[in-house]
């Protein structure tokens, strides 16, 4: 006689809420069905620490499971737990769900047979996740993510924009300042196009002014300040800080409801086609950017602007994992996210002893993380002068850079502390106030190297009609 092989059962995870528990719990361990119920448990908390104990390879919950975030679904993708949810039929909720990166969506009245079939395919690794939904009456997927009565989101020109980490090592080498002036030169703020507006400085946008330029399609720039540590865009640019608009964002991508036009409505225009994403004002609110939420961030930036670019902070160490529960904020998630994400990392430095040892080590430890592999690396030395590095400056930095850092292609920014510190105080770039000065036409030669490298940002007429831009929320 010949004996059949056995096939394990599927281990699955559920957390049902209701009635609806015994359910879905009967239908998944009737004979026959190939899954095994692992852990029946009460809460979030409960499932996590059954996913993390390697109990089950999927999880059946309930859409209003109290606690599931994005942050939730990654620590189960992270021990290979595939999440199937169970929803009420309302196509946002659906959407909400599939944004918060569930891999299956559900109705609440799938047949058993299907749901039984769904679930131990996702156990077994054998599903075709990606937020699809299954069964009939399973919510579609005609709308973005949102609530019950939102508008869609706005139309918008389908593009791949770059997005540009500016990161430092610690010692403030001038990260943000090469950040918010690179973002203005390559949002095209040159002085034909001063007189487009006025700054309100209570709503920090401008007025919008007659096109520039016949035919041609100026780039649009977001800056996001990431910086977890000392945040500062929003005062280089005279702004108020007083709602942070990356924390706002990555609390909606976290619950799945950031969109495009959401994304638009927290980064509104501080001058023409340059938009701000403003940082955290107390260093302590770091726990307020997980990196899993901000993935989410830099994705939906490369559909809003042209170019995206991140002020990050100078952490890139992960030791939270050693000392703490694996599930802990990490202080530097923000800027691992950033650099994960970029098509460019600018690596920024002093030109001092100081700074050039700092920016050595930091392009080896950079390197050694692994954080921005595949990117193209563009090292920049700040604050190139004299009296730091002798009387050939610029030429002695390149020497040092390249001997103890193998560094081949340095881009050297003049120190210019007068014309930047008259910048700040009045809260405005450089290509507005001082479009002359000889660090705006380094840092104006630095955006032209990045676009040449980078190539043109590719773009192609949205589905179904012309291309359109985002517009502005009306206030």
């Amino acid at each position: 006689m010949t004996l059949e092989p056995t096939v394990p059962l599927a281990s699955v995870l559920c957390a049902v809420r209701g009635d609806s528990e015994t359910i879905i719990v009967t239908a998944l361990t009737r004979p026959g069905s190939g899954v095994s119920v692992a852990r029946r448990c009460a809460d979030l908390t409960e499932l996590l620490a059954a996913a993390g104990a390697g109990a089950g390879t999927a999880a059946v919950i309930s859409a209003d499971l109290p606690g599931i975030d994005r942050e939730a679904v990654a620590h189960l993708h992270e021990h290979g737990v595939r999440v199937v949810a169970l929803a009420d039929g309302q196509s946002w909720l659906a959407d909400r769900l599939r944004a918060i990166g569930i891999d299956v969506v559900l109705d609440e009245d799938t047949p058993a047979s299907v749901l039984v079939e769904t679930v131990r395919d996702e156990a077994r690794g054998r599903g075709g996740g990606a937020g699809r939904s299954d069964g009939p009456g399973a919510p579609s997927s005609g709308r973005g993510p949102g609530r019950p009565g939102d508008e869609p989101p706005v139309p918008v020109e389908s593009r791949r924009g770059r997005v540009l980490a500016v990161w430092g090592p610690t010692g403030a080498p001038g990260r943000t300042t090469v950040a918010v002036h690179l973002a203005a030169e390559l949002a095209g703020l040159g002085p034909e196009r001063r007189s487009r507006g006025r700054r309100s400085r209570g709503r920090g946008r401008r007025k919008e002014g007659p096109s520039s330029g016949a035919g041609s399609r100026p780039d649009d720039v977001l800056l996001v300040d990431a910086d977890t540590y000392a945040g500062s865009v929003a005062q280089h640019l005279g702004l108020l800080d007083e709602s942070s608009g990356i924390a706002a964002a990555a609390r909606s991508a976290g619950i799945g409801t950031l969109d495009l036009a959401g994304l638009a409505r927290l980064a509104p225009e501080a001058v023409p086609h340059l938009r701000v994403l403003t940082g955290i004002a107390r260093a302590a609110r770091w726990p307020e950017l997980p990196g899993s939420s901000l993935d989410v961030v830099w994705e939906l930036g490369r559909a809003l602007a042209d170019w995206t670019v991140v002020d990050c902070g100078f952490g890139i160490e992960q030791d939270e994992l050693l000392t703490y529960d694996t599930r802990a904020p990490q202080r530097n998630g923000a800027t691992l996210s950033a650099l994960a994400a970029a098509d460019a990392v600018l690596v920024v430095g002093g030109s001092d002893a100081v700074g050039i040892q700092r920016l050595v080590r930091g392009l080896t430890e950079l390197a050694e993380s692994g954080a921005a592999a595949g990117a193209l690396r563009v090292v920049v030395a700040n604050r190139v002068r004299a009296s730091a590095a002798g009387p050939r400056p610029e030429a002695a930095v390149r020497d040092a850079l390249g001997r103890y850092g193998g560094v081949a292609d340095l881009h050297a920014l003049p120190d210019d502390r007068s014309t930047l510190d008259a910048v700040l105080l009045a809260g405005r770039t450089l290509a507005e106030s001082a479009p002359e000065a000889p660090v705006r036409r380094a840092i104006a030669a630095l955006a032209q190297r990045v676009r040449t490298e980078l190539g043109a940002v590719p773009v192609a007429p949205a589905p179904g009609g012309p291309r359109e831009r985002v517009r502005e929320p009306a206030h």
